[in-house]
């Protein structure tokens, strides 16, 4: 029988939150700990944003005054990363803890797509609400929106957002390096005279729970959605006395980049910068409501997806120093989608007042994955068992108890080079071993061919953080490390061999396109303006 203060708690965030979806198969779980009071917490993963993005990380950077302020007041850890670097992968990876290789997901989900993150896998959405957690996810999921594999059946009791990148769709306010939608059905038929057809490409949607709420999307005001939403959803949470997990998967730095305010100076860098100072006072209007409670007990977790989409030239972020030379001397990027350190390395920020010290930079083996079981262990719940973790409890190195995390670290290839998710590169200690190399497309529109290494290239970073100059395989440094580098290498391919992994379904159809109004051209389902421009809308009924 479902707890009755849990159910009073869920029911008063139905009167908060318009739509709520929430969650009734499953009591809580009983407290391990008699008297433990649950913490909050929240989750913010910013998209395709770069290590040097943010100023307490580098110093040309000028745009970030409440991320360096959430440094200044919590711990900023310097040598973290992804799980991989591309979308779909490394959100599946943060809410499993697992990698690609183990829960399935080794590469992007379509606007097109069947499945998503294998229903076998256990969200931390799903162990947290089964602990007595109120759930959220506001903005971009990428793990699947049809059927099962929609938000609202993985764990989370309230999701508004949208289903996948908001570059994969057409909207009427298409910001930097996307196409806009037709404004009308007749639209194609006003520009036929100029040989050129209209955008039919189907328009982003935007959910609340199951429901399809616009579409095409507003990307102009998506950000301030999302900020109300969230700051709702905590209210709304103390209210109800449970704990909550609130995961904000924000649209911020992924092109195309859409500001409410457009900046004065109008050259494209400046504009990289006013959509990153927006997205900085995002995380400063949060975080400002977090510590309006003083009995706030909520662990606060800033980091991103992977690094920048440096095709995009101007409009991708930096990288800091892990620049990849030798990989930029032969073609192609070394950011987002390689396993260069530029692609996975990326900016992360823990704030706990009292519990988290203030003002401290840990240089601990770091990754997403350890955002799992580390959740998992302070919500005194229990990891999902016949399976293994990569990720660690790290608990300790966030209450500085601890200077220790990985001894070693695993990196899938993400699209560049290699089958995708395939372990390829691996990091132990100081040394990055690289078993195969290649380049993504490049800002000149060069591609890094892919290279096979036997023995492994590798790098020191703790001299060489640009890996430029590999070690000579005859050195004594060299020969001294390999062998520890192989038998990990080893292990880990043994160790996923024999665990209980999980097979994604890429398969596409048509008809799994999220789509309120399928009689448009485009999907609309939002108003749109008549053709003789007097200002009268007309609009389609949206269906969930």
């Amino acid at each position: 029988m479902m707890d009755p203060l849990f159910l009073k708690a869920l029911l008063l965030l139905a009167g908060c939150l318009t739509g709520l979806v929430y969650h009734l198969s499953n009591p809580f779980l009983e407290e391990k700990r008699t008297g433990y009071e649950k913490p909050n917490f929240v989750i913010i993963l910013a998209d395709d944003i770069g290590w040097g993005d943010l100023g307490a990380n580098w110093a040309e950077t000028e745009d970030t005054p409440h991320l360096d302020k959430l440094a200044s007041e919590g711990m900023r850890l310097v040598d973290f990363h992804s799980a991989a670097s591309t979308c779909s992968p490394s959100r599946a990876s943060l809410l499993t803890g697992r990698l690609g290789t183990r829960n399935g997901v080794t590469h992007n989900f379509a606007v097109t797509s069947v499945g998503g993150l294998p229903l076998n896998e256990t969200t931390l959405a799903e162990v947290l609400q089964d602990a007595g957690y109120l759930t959220a996810v506001i903005g971009k999921w990428h793990l699947g929106h049809n059927g099962l594999y929609h938000p609202n059946f993985r764990g989370f009791d309230y999701y508004f957002g949208i289903p996948y990148s908001h570059d994969m769709g057409c909207t009427d306010t298409p910001g930097y390096n996307l196409p806009p939608c037709p404004a009308c059905p007749w639209h194609s038929a006003s520009t036929s005279s100029s040989g050129k057809d209209c955008y039919t490409e189907v328009a982003l949607p935007l959910f609340e729970n199951i429901s399809i709420v616009q579409q095409p999307v507003n990307l102009t005001s998506l950000a301030a959605e999302y900020a109300e939403k969230a700051t709702r959803f905590i209210r709304c949470a103390r209210k109800s006395e449970r704990p909550f997990f609130l995961y904000l998967a924000l649209a911020h730095m992924h092109v195309p980049l859409v500001i409410a305010q457009p900046p004065s100076c109008s050259s494209v860098r400046e504009v990289y910068r006013a959509s990153l100072r927006e997205m900085d006072a995002f995380v400063g209007r949060l975080k400002e409501e977090i510590d309006s409670s003083q009995e706030e007990n909520t662990l606060l977790w800033f980091t991103g997806d992977n690094g920048p989409w440096a095709q995009k030239c101007e409009l991708a972020g930096s990288v800091g120093p892990f620049i990849g030379t030798w990989q930029r001397q032969r073609g192609g990027s070394s950011a987002k989608q390689t396993t260069w350190e530029g692609g996975h390395r990326v900016p992360a920020l823990a704030y706990w007042p009292g519990k988290i010290p203030a003002n401290v930079t840990s240089a601990a083996l770091l990754s997403t994955l350890d955002i799992f079981p580390t959740v998992v262990s302070l919500a005194n719940a229990a990891l999902p068992p016949h399976r293994r973790f990569d990720g660690l409890d790290v608990s300790d190195v966030l209450f500085g108890q601890s200077h220790n995390g990985h001894k070693t670290l695993f990196h899938p290839n993400s699209g560049a080079a290699g089958k995708d998710g395939e372990i390829k590169a691996l990091r132990l200690a100081q040394y990055k071993a690289f078993y195969t190399t290649g380049g993504a497309k490049a800002c000149d529109g060069s591609i890094g061919l892919e290279e096979h290494h036997d023995p492994p290239l590798m790098f020191n970073l703790e001299r060489d953080a640009q890996e430029q100059e590999p070690l000579d395989t005859k050195s004594s440094e060299y020969q001294a490390v390999f062998p520890a580098v192989n038998r990990a290498f080893a292990d880990i391919l043994q160790d996923i061999a024999t665990d209980n992994v999980s097979t994604a379904d890429y398969s596409r159809n048509p008809a799994a396109t999220p789509c309120c109004n399928p009689q448009h051209v485009v999907c609309r389902c939002q108003p749109c303006r008549n053709p003789d421009h007097s200002g009268t809308t007309q609009s389609t009924h949206s269906q969930a």
